[in-house]
């Protein structure tokens, strides 16, 4: 985040303060169906009667573009930095330390995962899942 400016921490701050109002979007109906209980992630409502979709009162939110965030910081880690996956050691020769924040992929394990660490740490890296 250094030498971005304050402008750039202004937007990372405004970011925290809309994502802790933007409201859980979920599928309609989802607290009715048990197989949308099972998988309640957000689906655009499409029928022609639907009440979330004519946005009735009562009815939860629907996802509008107005609840994203700044476009400079979408995507970024809460530093600043960009995430980047990583899944060998080999993989932090390309990237920089002052732009991306490494996370270390689910699939690698300890040993592998010890040695992306520690490389990491000589080179100067922040890692977001060590």
């Amino acid at each position: 985040m250094a030498g971005k400016g304050k402008d750039f921490e202004r937007l990372l701050r405004l970011r925290k303060k809309l994502k802790s109002r933007k409201p859980e979007f979920l599928r309609t109906l989802w607290w009715k169906f048990p197989k949308f209980k099972n998988d309640p992630k957000w689906r655009k409502p499409k029928g022609i009667d639907n009440p979330m979709r004519l946005r009735l009162k009562g009815r939860p939110p629907i996802v509008e573009i107005g609840y994203g965030s700044p476009a400079t910081v979408r995507g970024l880690h809460p530093t600043g930095l960009k995430p980047v996956r990583v899944s060998a050691p080999s993989d932090l020769e390309k990237l920089d330390p002052s732009k991306h924040i490494i996370v270390i992929a689910s699939s690698v394990g300890l040993r592998k995962r010890m040695e992306i660490i520690k490389k990491a740490k000589e080179l100067g890296f922040k890692v977001s899942n060590p």
